[in-house]
């Protein structure tokens, strides 16, 4: 295995079709694609609570009162309407008006929450690998191609290479 590219050296070389003394050499280079994913980066949680305060107010009623000496406290069923006894007396009864607190739930505030999407811009930094070819030559061999010439005691780069 090549350390830099992570391929096998018989992978490197590939045979020219047809030309037994010649070899060809895949170049790869990596080419950034940027682009964005959509991540949740959190929840937005509504809440609400109760709260309770006290109210007091004032209010008037009416109270009926008889001068008598006699009073029975009122049955169940007892419908409140006036009625001669057996011996002749009226029985009157007596109306007392009863506070009565009615509580109603009633729509104070409806509350709109929106999301909004802000698109803002990043730098974003990595590395890329290009893979470069050198061509090695021994003794009095030449090897010439598109702007390449080697000799022993030099080494070059095919183009594109720094």
């Amino acid at each position: 295995m090549t350390e830099h590219t992570g391929r096998s050296a018989d992978e490197v070389r590939e045979p020219f079709a047809g030309d037994d003394d010649a070899a060809a050499v895949t170049r790869f280079e990596e080419r950034a694609v940027v682009g964005t994913e959509l991540h949740e980066t959190g929840r937005v949680r509504v809440k609400k609570h109760v709260e309770t305060y006290p109210v007091e107010e004032v209010v008037s009623r009416s109270i009926e009162h008889a001068d008598t000496s006699e009073r029975l406290p009122a049955v169940e069923g007892d419908t409140g309407e006036v009625q001669t006894l057996e011996d002749g007396s009226v029985s009157i009864p007596v109306f007392e008006e009863v506070l009565v607190v009615t509580k109603k739930l009633v729509v104070r505030e409806r509350v709109i929450v929106r999301k909004r999407t802000v698109i803002d811009e990043h730098t974003l930094q990595t590395e890329l690998r290009r893979e470069h070819v050198t061509v090695d030559t021994d003794g009095d061999v030449r090897a010439t191609g598109d702007d390449l010439v080697a000799d022993s005691q030099q080494q070059e780069r095919l183009p594109g290479s720094p």
